[in-house]
């Protein structure tokens, strides 16, 4: 994959952070395996640092009210494209990841609510 921002700044000298932003809803029968699938993912990341070197940070939000019930947000903070290249392309490539975690997402989604975005700060 290759990324270009367009209009991208820099403020006072220092390089904003790249947000990779998901965006789904979850099937409502699938929920409490969804959830599983989150602590599984969790367990795994703490477990597997290495792997995960580029992340600044990841956040996981569900929606409470209005929209779409069911609906999450799931934000991947990096430094910059490159590393969240560095970083799709190693984990993309881990048959345990892929087999064991990754495996499992499609079944869950409402297909054509999925959707990624990249973000960058301005301030």
């Amino acid at each position: 994959m290759t990324y270009e921002i367009i209009g991208y700044e820099e403020k006072g000298g220092e390089k904003m952070s790249v947000f990779i932003v998901e965006t789904y809803v979850v099937k409502p029968e699938k929920q409490a395996e969804f959830m599983a699938f989150v602590k599984k993912l969790a367990t795994w990341k703490e477990k597997n640092p290495q792997k995960f070197k580029e992340v600044k940070s990841w956040k996981l939000f569900a929606q409470m009210f209005g929209g779409n019930v069911g609906g999450y947000v799931e934000v991947w903070e990096f430094e910059n494209l490159a590393e969240s290249e560095k970083f799709s392309n190693r984990i993309m490539q881990d048959k345990e990841f892929i087999t064991n975690i990754y495996a499992e997402l499609p079944s869950l989604l409402v297909r054509a609510t999925h959707s990624v975005n990249i973000w960058n700060s301005v301030v």
